[in-house]
Protein backbone atom coordinates (compact mmCIF):
# COMPACT_ATOMS: atom_id res chain seq x y z
CA UNK A 1 0.00 0.00 0.00
CA UNK A 2 1.56 3.49 -1.01
CA UNK A 3 1.56 5.86 1.99
CA UNK A 4 -0.82 8.27 2.20
CA UNK A 5 -0.55 11.71 1.11
CA UNK A 6 -1.32 13.92 3.95
CA UNK A 7 -2.30 17.98 2.83
CA UNK A 8 -2.63 20.12 5.95
CA UNK A 9 -4.03 23.36 4.67
CA UNK A 10 -5.25 24.95 8.14
CA UNK A 11 -3.02 28.56 8.55
CA UNK A 12 -0.62 28.56 11.55
CA UNK A 13 -1.05 28.31 15.29
CA UNK A 14 1.15 29.23 18.11
CA UNK A 15 3.13 25.91 18.42
CA UNK A 16 0.99 24.09 16.41
CA UNK A 17 4.17 21.83 14.79
CA UNK A 18 4.58 20.63 17.58
CA UNK A 19 0.75 18.71 17.94
CA UNK A 20 0.79 18.30 13.60
CA UNK A 21 3.74 16.39 13.65
CA UNK A 22 5.01 13.94 10.58
CA UNK A 23 4.56 11.10 12.43
CA UNK A 24 0.68 11.95 14.68
CA UNK A 25 -0.65 13.22 11.31
CA UNK A 26 0.31 10.01 9.50
CA UNK A 27 -0.94 7.61 12.58
CA UNK A 28 -4.28 9.96 11.66
CA UNK A 29 -4.37 9.06 8.01
CA UNK A 30 -3.90 5.46 8.75
CA UNK A 31 -6.91 5.55 10.65
CA UNK A 32 -8.80 7.23 8.25
CA UNK A 33 -7.53 5.19 5.47
CA UNK A 34 -8.60 1.99 7.15
CA UNK A 35 -12.10 3.24 8.70
CA UNK A 36 -13.10 5.94 6.96
CA UNK A 37 -15.42 4.30 4.20
CA UNK A 38 -17.16 2.09 7.12
CA UNK A 39 -17.79 5.41 8.75
CA UNK A 40 -19.29 7.19 5.83
CA UNK A 41 -21.54 3.65 5.20
CA UNK A 42 -22.59 4.06 8.99
CA UNK A 43 -23.36 7.64 7.76
CA UNK A 44 -25.76 6.37 5.13
CA UNK A 45 -26.77 3.83 7.35
CA UNK A 46 -28.60 6.93 9.55
CA UNK A 47 -30.36 8.27 6.79
CA UNK A 48 -31.80 4.67 5.58
CA UNK A 49 -33.22 4.50 9.37
CA UNK A 50 -34.00 8.09 9.40
CA UNK A 51 -36.43 6.93 6.22
CA UNK A 52 -37.46 3.80 8.08
CA UNK A 53 -38.62 5.68 10.88
CA UNK A 54 -40.65 8.46 8.64
CA UNK A 55 -41.99 5.21 6.88
CA UNK A 56 -43.23 3.98 9.71
CA UNK A 57 -43.45 6.41 12.42
CA UNK A 58 -42.17 3.64 15.25
CA UNK A 59 -39.00 2.60 16.28
CA UNK A 60 -38.51 -0.58 18.80
CA UNK A 61 -35.78 -2.57 20.08
CA UNK A 62 -33.80 -5.27 17.81
CA UNK A 63 -35.09 -8.37 17.40
CA UNK A 64 -31.76 -9.36 15.77
CA UNK A 65 -30.14 -8.51 18.89
CA UNK A 66 -32.44 -10.02 21.42
CA UNK A 67 -29.41 -12.77 22.42
CA UNK A 68 -27.36 -9.99 23.47
CA UNK A 69 -29.69 -7.99 25.77
CA UNK A 70 -31.20 -11.67 27.48
CA UNK A 71 -27.16 -12.87 27.48
CA UNK A 72 -25.77 -12.99 31.00
CA UNK A 73 -22.56 -10.69 30.29
CA UNK A 74 -20.80 -8.08 31.58
CA UNK A 75 -17.85 -5.02 30.50
CA UNK A 76 -14.55 -5.09 31.80
CA UNK A 77 -13.97 -3.94 35.29
CA UNK A 78 -13.58 0.46 35.16
CA UNK A 79 -9.64 1.71 35.80
CA UNK A 80 -8.90 3.03 39.22
CA UNK A 81 -9.52 6.48 37.50
CA UNK A 82 -12.47 5.81 36.96
CA UNK A 83 -14.21 4.40 39.80
CA UNK A 84 -15.59 7.46 41.21
CA UNK A 85 -17.26 9.73 38.98
CA UNK A 86 -19.57 11.38 41.34
CA UNK A 87 -19.07 14.87 39.68
CA UNK A 88 -18.29 15.45 36.32
CA UNK A 89 -17.45 19.24 34.90
CA UNK A 90 -17.73 19.97 31.19
CA UNK A 91 -15.99 22.60 29.09
CA UNK A 92 -13.37 23.30 26.26
CA UNK A 93 -9.84 22.84 26.27
CA UNK A 94 -8.81 26.52 26.25
CA UNK A 95 -6.06 27.22 28.18
CA UNK A 96 -8.29 29.03 31.00
CA UNK A 97 -10.93 26.38 31.26
CA UNK A 98 -8.00 23.55 31.44
CA UNK A 99 -6.50 24.74 34.66
CA UNK A 100 -10.39 25.67 36.25
CA UNK A 101 -11.60 22.42 35.14
CA UNK A 102 -8.19 19.96 36.57
CA UNK A 103 -8.53 22.36 39.68
CA UNK A 104 -12.21 22.58 40.22
CA UNK A 105 -12.98 19.29 42.86
CA UNK A 106 -14.87 17.67 40.23
CA UNK A 107 -13.55 13.45 40.01
CA UNK A 108 -13.48 14.05 35.84
CA UNK A 109 -12.80 16.78 33.69
CA UNK A 110 -14.92 16.27 30.02
CA UNK A 111 -12.41 17.82 28.29
CA UNK A 112 -14.23 18.70 25.46
CA UNK A 113 -13.84 19.10 21.41
CA UNK A 114 -17.23 18.68 20.18
CA UNK A 115 -20.25 20.76 21.71
CA UNK A 116 -18.65 23.11 23.90
CA UNK A 117 -15.68 23.53 21.43
CA UNK A 118 -16.37 25.81 18.18
CA UNK A 119 -14.82 23.18 15.85
CA UNK A 120 -11.79 26.62 13.86
CA UNK A 121 -8.73 25.10 12.98
CA UNK A 122 -6.79 27.42 16.11
CA UNK A 123 -9.37 25.44 18.39
CA UNK A 124 -8.76 22.10 17.55
CA UNK A 125 -4.92 22.45 17.40
CA UNK A 126 -4.60 24.67 20.60
CA UNK A 127 -6.67 22.47 22.80
CA UNK A 128 -4.47 19.56 22.07
CA UNK A 129 -1.93 21.82 22.80
CA UNK A 130 -3.29 22.34 26.04
CA UNK A 131 -3.69 19.11 26.98
CA UNK A 132 0.07 18.17 26.46
CA UNK A 133 0.80 21.08 28.47
CA UNK A 134 -1.67 20.02 31.61
CA UNK A 135 0.30 16.54 31.41
CA UNK A 136 3.44 17.84 31.03
CA UNK A 137 2.60 20.61 34.21
CA UNK A 138 3.53 23.79 31.95
CA UNK A 139 -0.18 24.83 31.44
CA UNK A 140 -0.86 28.47 32.80
CA UNK A 141 -2.81 31.34 31.99
CA UNK A 142 -2.65 35.30 33.34
CA UNK A 143 -5.66 37.67 32.95
CA UNK A 144 -5.43 40.78 30.96
CA UNK A 145 -6.23 42.10 34.84
CA UNK A 146 -3.27 39.79 35.37
CA UNK A 147 -4.88 37.51 37.45
CA UNK A 148 -2.72 33.71 37.34
CA UNK A 149 -4.14 30.40 36.98
CA UNK A 150 -2.11 27.42 37.91
CA UNK A 151 -2.64 23.80 38.50
CA UNK A 152 -3.46 22.46 41.95
CA UNK A 153 -1.20 19.16 42.85
CA UNK A 154 -1.39 16.10 40.70
CA UNK A 155 -3.51 14.35 43.59
CA UNK A 156 -6.12 16.83 43.26
CA UNK A 157 -6.55 17.34 39.51
CA UNK A 158 -9.44 15.70 37.68
CA UNK A 159 -9.35 12.43 35.60
CA UNK A 160 -9.39 13.84 32.02
CA UNK A 161 -12.40 12.52 30.11
CA UNK A 162 -11.70 13.42 26.56
CA UNK A 163 -14.84 14.01 23.75
CA UNK A 164 -13.79 13.98 20.38
CA UNK A 165 -16.44 15.14 17.27
CA UNK A 166 -18.78 13.26 16.29
CA UNK A 167 -19.14 10.59 13.42
CA UNK A 168 -20.66 13.63 10.79
CA UNK A 169 -18.41 16.01 11.24
CA UNK A 170 -15.00 16.47 8.78
CA UNK A 171 -11.73 18.13 9.87
CA UNK A 172 -11.78 20.30 6.22
CA UNK A 173 -8.02 21.32 7.41
CA UNK A 174 -6.41 17.95 6.88
CA UNK A 175 -7.04 16.38 4.06
CA UNK A 176 -6.06 12.50 3.10
CA UNK A 177 -5.71 11.39 -0.22
CA UNK A 178 -7.55 14.61 -1.51
CA UNK A 179 -10.37 13.63 1.02
CA UNK A 180 -11.33 15.92 4.14
CA UNK A 181 -10.09 13.70 7.28
CA UNK A 182 -13.03 12.42 9.92
CA UNK A 183 -13.01 15.11 12.85
CA UNK A 184 -13.88 12.13 15.36
CA UNK A 185 -10.77 10.41 13.91
CA UNK A 186 -8.55 13.25 13.78
CA UNK A 187 -9.59 14.47 17.57
CA UNK A 188 -9.31 10.87 18.49
CA UNK A 189 -5.70 9.86 16.82
CA UNK A 190 -3.87 13.34 17.62
CA UNK A 191 -5.09 12.60 21.45
CA UNK A 192 -4.45 9.16 21.66
CA UNK A 193 -0.80 9.57 19.62
CA UNK A 194 0.58 12.95 22.05
CA UNK A 195 -0.91 11.39 25.59
CA UNK A 196 -1.46 7.73 25.68
CA UNK A 197 1.84 6.77 26.50
CA UNK A 198 2.18 9.81 28.82
CA UNK A 199 -1.07 9.27 30.46
CA UNK A 200 -0.35 5.23 31.49
CA UNK A 201 3.05 7.27 33.03
CA UNK A 202 0.48 9.12 35.20
CA UNK A 203 -1.11 6.51 36.73
CA UNK A 204 -4.11 7.32 34.39
CA UNK A 205 -4.72 6.20 30.78
CA UNK A 206 -6.58 7.87 27.37
CA UNK A 207 -10.10 8.21 28.19
CA UNK A 208 -13.13 9.17 25.64
CA UNK A 209 -16.44 10.18 25.93
CA UNK A 210 -17.94 9.23 22.70
CA UNK A 211 -20.72 11.83 21.29
CA UNK A 212 -23.36 11.71 18.96
CA UNK A 213 -24.01 7.48 18.37
CA UNK A 214 -26.75 6.38 16.91
CA UNK A 215 -26.64 3.04 16.63
CA UNK A 216 -24.14 -0.11 17.81
CA UNK A 217 -22.50 -0.86 14.47
CA UNK A 218 -21.19 2.99 15.01
CA UNK A 219 -19.90 1.46 18.18
CA UNK A 220 -18.62 -1.21 16.80
CA UNK A 221 -16.40 0.63 14.52
CA UNK A 222 -14.95 2.99 17.86
CA UNK A 223 -13.78 -0.62 18.97
CA UNK A 224 -11.90 -1.47 16.06
CA UNK A 225 -10.17 2.22 15.43
CA UNK A 226 -9.22 1.47 19.37
CA UNK A 227 -7.73 -1.98 18.76
CA UNK A 228 -5.90 -1.05 16.08
CA UNK A 229 -4.54 2.34 17.57
CA UNK A 230 -3.36 0.36 20.39
CA UNK A 231 -1.76 -2.20 18.19
CA UNK A 232 0.21 0.23 16.05
CA UNK A 233 1.46 1.97 19.42
CA UNK A 234 2.31 -1.05 20.85
CA UNK A 235 -0.32 -0.61 24.00
CA UNK A 236 -2.13 -3.88 25.87
CA UNK A 237 -5.76 -3.90 24.36
CA UNK A 238 -8.47 -2.97 26.51
CA UNK A 239 -6.35 0.20 28.00
CA UNK A 240 -8.37 2.84 26.16
CA UNK A 241 -11.66 3.35 28.10
CA UNK A 242 -14.53 4.96 27.06
CA UNK A 243 -18.12 6.69 28.08
CA UNK A 244 -20.82 6.72 25.53
CA UNK A 245 -23.37 9.48 25.59
CA UNK A 246 -26.96 8.05 24.50
CA UNK A 247 -28.26 11.17 23.15
CA UNK A 248 -30.07 10.15 20.48
CA UNK A 249 -33.44 8.25 20.06
CA UNK A 250 -32.01 5.24 17.87
CA UNK A 251 -29.67 5.11 20.28
CA UNK A 252 -31.62 4.59 23.50
CA UNK A 253 -33.27 1.37 21.87
CA UNK A 254 -29.50 0.00 21.44
CA UNK A 255 -28.04 0.30 24.86
CA UNK A 256 -27.01 -3.21 25.57
CA UNK A 257 -26.02 -3.41 22.56
CA UNK A 258 -23.70 -0.31 22.56
CA UNK A 259 -21.72 -2.04 25.72
CA UNK A 260 -21.84 -4.97 23.85
CA UNK A 261 -19.63 -3.85 21.14
CA UNK A 262 -16.99 -2.08 23.49
CA UNK A 263 -17.40 -4.38 26.49
CA UNK A 264 -13.77 -4.49 26.69
CA UNK A 265 -13.11 -0.33 25.92
CA UNK A 266 -16.41 0.86 28.09
CA UNK A 267 -16.70 1.97 31.36
CA UNK A 268 -20.13 3.85 31.55
CA UNK A 269 -23.50 5.12 29.36
CA UNK A 270 -24.22 9.26 29.88
CA UNK A 271 -27.61 10.65 29.74
CA UNK A 272 -27.32 13.33 27.08
CA UNK A 273 -30.73 14.79 28.20
CA UNK A 274 -31.10 18.08 24.83
CA UNK A 275 -29.49 16.25 22.44
CA UNK A 276 -31.89 13.35 22.90
CA UNK A 277 -34.53 15.39 22.41
CA UNK A 278 -33.01 17.15 19.15
CA UNK A 279 -33.00 13.81 18.13
CA UNK A 280 -36.60 13.09 18.78
CA UNK A 281 -37.53 15.97 16.75
CA UNK A 282 -35.27 15.15 14.07
CA UNK A 283 -36.23 11.38 13.60
CA UNK A 284 -39.69 11.93 14.38
CA UNK A 285 -40.33 15.02 12.51
CA UNK A 286 -42.93 14.08 10.51
CA UNK A 287 -44.62 11.84 12.81
CA UNK A 288 -47.75 14.57 13.89
CA UNK A 289 -48.80 16.38 16.70
CA UNK A 290 -47.95 13.51 19.25
CA UNK A 291 -44.02 13.99 18.90
CA UNK A 292 -44.04 17.71 19.10
CA UNK A 293 -42.43 19.45 22.38
CA UNK A 294 -43.39 22.16 24.32
CA UNK A 295 -41.29 25.10 25.39
CA UNK A 296 -37.90 23.61 26.23
CA UNK A 297 -38.27 24.74 29.94
CA UNK A 298 -41.39 22.74 29.98
CA UNK A 299 -39.69 19.34 29.29
CA UNK A 300 -38.28 18.08 32.46
CA UNK A 301 -36.34 15.07 33.57
CA UNK A 302 -39.60 13.91 35.48
CA UNK A 303 -41.43 14.06 32.55
CA UNK A 304 -42.43 10.27 31.82
CA UNK A 305 -40.70 9.47 28.35
CA UNK A 306 -37.70 11.26 30.28
CA UNK A 307 -37.95 8.79 33.07
CA UNK A 308 -37.86 5.99 31.12
CA UNK A 309 -35.51 6.68 29.24
CA UNK A 310 -32.85 7.60 32.19
CA UNK A 311 -34.30 4.66 34.52
CA UNK A 312 -33.76 2.04 31.35
CA UNK A 313 -29.81 3.25 30.90
CA UNK A 314 -29.12 3.13 35.07
CA UNK A 315 -30.76 -0.44 34.54
CA UNK A 316 -28.93 -1.18 31.59
CA UNK A 317 -25.71 0.68 32.90
CA UNK A 318 -25.86 -1.31 36.15
CA UNK A 319 -26.67 -4.72 34.59
CA UNK A 320 -23.78 -5.10 32.86
CA UNK A 321 -21.43 -3.93 35.22
CA UNK A 322 -20.71 -0.17 33.76
CA UNK A 323 -21.21 3.34 35.17
CA UNK A 324 -24.83 5.76 34.43
CA UNK A 325 -23.17 9.24 34.75
CA UNK A 326 -26.08 11.79 34.99
CA UNK A 327 -27.06 14.59 32.84
CA UNK A 328 -26.42 18.13 32.34
CA UNK A 329 -26.99 21.26 35.14
CA UNK A 330 -26.27 24.02 33.04
CA UNK A 331 -27.05 27.19 35.81
CA UNK A 332 -24.75 29.91 35.98
CA UNK A 333 -24.54 30.61 39.18
CA UNK A 334 -24.96 34.52 39.87
CA UNK A 335 -22.91 36.65 41.89
CA UNK A 336 -25.08 39.51 42.08
CA UNK A 337 -28.29 38.52 42.88
CA UNK A 338 -28.53 36.28 45.94
CA UNK A 339 -32.07 35.32 45.62
CA UNK A 340 -31.94 34.11 42.09
CA UNK A 341 -28.42 32.23 42.98
CA UNK A 342 -30.74 30.30 45.86
CA UNK A 343 -33.37 29.59 43.67
CA UNK A 344 -30.94 28.35 40.96
CA UNK A 345 -28.63 26.32 43.37
CA UNK A 346 -31.75 24.74 44.42
CA UNK A 347 -32.96 23.47 41.01
CA UNK A 348 -29.84 22.04 40.79
CA UNK A 349 -29.86 19.96 43.62
CA UNK A 350 -33.17 19.02 43.40
CA UNK A 351 -31.97 17.49 39.89
CA UNK A 352 -28.59 15.81 41.48
CA UNK A 353 -30.68 14.34 44.16
CA UNK A 354 -33.14 12.59 41.69
CA UNK A 355 -30.30 11.30 40.00
CA UNK A 356 -28.56 10.08 42.70
CA UNK A 357 -31.89 8.56 44.05
CA UNK A 358 -32.55 6.85 40.87
CA UNK A 359 -29.25 4.98 41.13
CA UNK A 360 -26.65 6.98 38.79
CA UNK A 361 -23.26 7.27 39.92
CA UNK A 362 -22.60 10.46 38.90
CA UNK A 363 -23.77 13.41 37.11
CA UNK A 364 -22.56 16.79 35.03
CA UNK A 365 -22.28 20.43 35.77
CA UNK A 366 -20.76 23.50 33.41
CA UNK A 367 -19.57 25.76 36.25
CA UNK A 368 -16.79 24.84 39.09
CA UNK A 369 -19.71 26.50 41.32
CA UNK A 370 -21.62 23.92 41.42
CA UNK A 371 -19.35 20.79 41.86
CA UNK A 372 -20.11 21.10 45.96
CA UNK A 373 -24.13 20.90 44.85
CA UNK A 374 -23.66 18.22 43.10
CA UNK A 375 -21.15 16.03 45.12
CA UNK A 376 -23.36 16.68 48.08
CA UNK A 377 -25.93 14.95 46.12
CA UNK A 378 -23.99 12.12 45.24
CA UNK A 379 -22.37 12.12 49.26
CA UNK A 380 -25.57 11.34 50.62
CA UNK A 381 -26.33 8.40 48.51
CA UNK A 382 -22.87 7.10 48.15
CA UNK A 383 -21.45 7.36 51.41
CA UNK A 384 -18.19 5.74 51.06
CA UNK A 385 -18.45 3.71 48.05
CA UNK A 386 -17.66 4.71 44.64
CA UNK A 387 -20.46 4.18 42.85
CA UNK A 388 -23.81 2.10 43.36
CA UNK A 389 -23.04 -0.42 40.86
CA UNK A 390 -25.46 -2.99 42.93
CA UNK A 391 -28.55 -1.22 42.90
CA UNK A 392 -29.69 -3.12 39.73
CA UNK A 393 -33.37 -1.47 39.68
CA UNK A 394 -34.73 -4.85 38.52
CA UNK A 395 -38.62 -3.40 39.49
CA UNK A 396 -37.80 -0.78 35.54
CA UNK A 397 -39.74 -2.20 32.99
CA UNK A 398 -39.56 0.54 29.85
CA UNK A 399 -41.37 -0.60 26.40
CA UNK A 400 -41.17 1.09 23.55
CA UNK A 401 -44.31 2.95 23.90
CA UNK A 402 -43.18 4.37 27.24
CA UNK A 403 -39.86 5.79 24.89
CA UNK A 404 -42.05 7.40 22.64
CA UNK A 405 -44.71 8.76 23.95
CA UNK A 406 -43.51 12.44 23.58
CA UNK A 407 -47.12 14.00 24.26
CA UNK A 408 -46.61 12.84 28.22
CA UNK A 409 -44.10 15.76 28.42
CA UNK A 410 -47.64 17.67 28.93
CA UNK A 411 -46.42 21.98 29.21
CA UNK A 412 -47.38 24.39 26.61
CA UNK A 413 -45.86 26.24 23.50
CA UNK A 414 -46.20 29.69 24.69
CA UNK A 415 -44.40 32.98 23.02
CA UNK A 416 -41.85 33.20 26.10
CA UNK A 417 -40.86 29.70 24.68
CA UNK A 418 -40.05 31.14 21.04
CA UNK A 419 -38.76 34.04 22.19
CA UNK A 420 -36.18 31.78 24.27
CA UNK A 421 -35.70 29.40 21.64
CA UNK A 422 -34.91 32.52 18.67
CA UNK A 423 -32.56 34.15 21.27
CA UNK A 424 -30.74 31.42 22.31
CA UNK A 425 -29.83 30.36 18.77
CA UNK A 426 -29.04 33.54 17.65
CA UNK A 427 -26.95 34.49 21.00
CA UNK A 428 -25.28 31.14 20.89
CA UNK A 429 -24.85 30.63 16.76
CA UNK A 430 -23.12 34.39 16.95
CA UNK A 431 -20.50 33.38 19.58
CA UNK A 432 -20.09 30.08 17.90
CA UNK A 433 -19.00 31.69 14.86
CA UNK A 434 -16.60 33.59 17.02
CA UNK A 435 -15.01 30.61 17.97
CA UNK A 436 -16.58 30.31 21.31
CA UNK A 437 -18.39 27.03 22.03
CA UNK A 438 -19.90 27.06 25.47
CA UNK A 439 -21.54 30.72 26.22
CA UNK A 440 -23.86 32.54 28.67
CA UNK A 441 -26.81 33.14 27.78
CA UNK A 442 -30.05 34.31 29.69
CA UNK A 443 -28.41 32.54 33.21
CA UNK A 444 -27.40 29.38 31.34
CA UNK A 445 -23.89 27.59 29.79
CA UNK A 446 -25.40 26.76 26.10
CA UNK A 447 -23.56 24.73 23.83
CA UNK A 448 -24.12 23.32 20.42
CA UNK A 449 -26.83 20.52 21.85
CA UNK A 450 -29.24 23.72 23.48
CA UNK A 451 -29.02 25.32 19.85
CA UNK A 452 -29.88 22.51 18.30
CA UNK A 453 -32.90 22.14 20.51
CA UNK A 454 -33.88 25.58 19.70
CA UNK A 455 -33.61 25.01 16.41
CA UNK A 456 -35.63 21.97 15.65
CA UNK A 457 -38.42 23.07 18.16
CA UNK A 458 -38.98 26.39 15.97
CA UNK A 459 -38.68 24.44 13.04
CA UNK A 460 -41.02 21.67 14.38
CA UNK A 461 -43.70 24.31 15.53
CA UNK A 462 -43.19 26.21 12.43
CA UNK A 463 -44.22 22.98 10.12
CA UNK A 464 -47.02 21.86 12.75
CA UNK A 465 -48.63 25.05 12.68
CA UNK A 466 -48.27 25.32 16.28
CA UNK A 467 -50.60 27.89 17.85
CA UNK A 468 -48.75 29.82 21.01
CA UNK A 469 -50.91 28.80 24.21
CA UNK A 470 -50.66 32.85 25.42
CA UNK A 471 -51.08 34.92 22.24
CA UNK A 472 -53.26 32.62 20.21
CA UNK A 473 -50.56 33.54 17.53
CA UNK A 474 -49.66 30.37 15.14
CA UNK A 475 -45.68 30.09 14.70
CA UNK A 476 -45.12 31.13 10.96
CA UNK A 477 -41.90 31.81 9.23
CA UNK A 478 -42.77 35.25 9.16
CA UNK A 479 -43.28 35.36 12.76
CA UNK A 480 -40.19 33.98 13.43
CA UNK A 481 -38.01 36.49 11.52
CA UNK A 482 -40.23 38.91 13.13
CA UNK A 483 -38.91 37.25 16.95
CA UNK A 484 -35.32 37.59 15.00
CA UNK A 485 -35.65 40.99 14.00
CA UNK A 486 -36.90 42.48 17.42
CA UNK A 487 -34.05 40.47 18.75
CA UNK A 488 -31.25 42.22 16.87
CA UNK A 489 -33.14 45.18 17.48
CA UNK A 490 -32.67 44.94 21.38
CA UNK A 491 -29.47 43.24 21.40
CA UNK A 492 -27.62 46.70 19.15
CA UNK A 493 -29.37 48.54 21.55
CA UNK A 494 -27.70 46.94 24.50
CA UNK A 495 -24.17 46.27 22.88
CA UNK A 496 -23.91 49.62 20.57
CA UNK A 497 -24.06 50.07 17.41
CA UNK A 498 -19.88 49.77 17.31
CA UNK A 499 -19.76 46.63 19.10
CA UNK A 500 -22.77 45.39 17.10
CA UNK A 501 -21.26 46.01 13.38
CA UNK A 502 -18.24 43.97 14.69
CA UNK A 503 -19.80 40.93 16.11
CA UNK A 504 -21.15 38.47 13.65
CA UNK A 505 -24.85 38.72 14.15
CA UNK A 506 -26.20 38.75 10.78
CA UNK A 507 -24.13 35.63 9.48
CA UNK A 508 -25.64 34.31 12.88
CA UNK A 509 -29.56 35.60 12.12
CA UNK A 510 -29.15 33.94 8.24
CA UNK A 511 -28.01 30.72 9.55
CA UNK A 512 -30.24 30.25 12.00
CA UNK A 513 -33.05 31.03 9.52
CA UNK A 514 -31.20 28.29 7.15
CA UNK A 515 -31.37 25.80 10.27
CA UNK A 516 -34.76 26.42 11.34
CA UNK A 517 -36.83 27.26 8.68
CA UNK A 518 -35.43 25.07 5.69
CA UNK A 519 -37.63 23.25 3.81
CA UNK A 520 -36.04 19.66 4.76
CA UNK A 521 -34.55 19.85 7.96
CA UNK A 522 -30.60 20.03 8.39
CA UNK A 523 -29.55 16.95 10.04
CA UNK A 524 -27.10 18.95 11.92
CA UNK A 525 -26.71 22.90 12.27
CA UNK A 526 -23.29 22.77 12.43
CA UNK A 527 -22.66 21.21 9.02
CA UNK A 528 -23.68 24.80 7.24
CA UNK A 529 -22.23 26.43 10.64
CA UNK A 530 -18.81 24.92 9.40
CA UNK A 531 -18.37 26.57 6.43
CA UNK A 532 -18.61 30.17 8.19
CA UNK A 533 -15.75 29.17 10.58
CA UNK A 534 -12.37 30.21 10.28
Amino acid sequence: MTAPVVTVTGGPVPRGEEILTTEALRFVADLQRRFGGRRAELLAKRQEKRAEIARTGRLDFLPETAHIREGDWKVAAAPPKLRDRRVEITGPADRKMTINALNSGAKVWLADFEDASAPTWHNVVAHQRNLVDAYERRVDFTTAEGKSYTLKPDDELATVVMRPRGWHLDERHVLVDGTAVSGALFDFGLYFFHNAVRLLARGSGPYFYLPKTESHLEARLWNDVFNHAQDVLGIPRGTIRATVLIETITAAFEMDEILYELRDHISGLNAGRWDYLFSIVKNFRDAGPSFVLPDRNAVTMTAPFMRAYTELLVKTCHKRGAYAIGGMSAVIPSRRDAAANAAALQKVRDDKDREAGDGFDGSWVAHPDLVPVCREAFDAVLGSSEAQLDRLRDEVEVTADQLLDVASAGGQTTSVGLHNAVGVGLRYLEAWLRGHGAVGVFGLMEDVATAEISRSQVWQWVNNGVVLADTGEKVTPDLVRRHLTEELGHLREELGDTAFESGRWTVARDLFLEVALAEDFPDFLTLPGYALLD
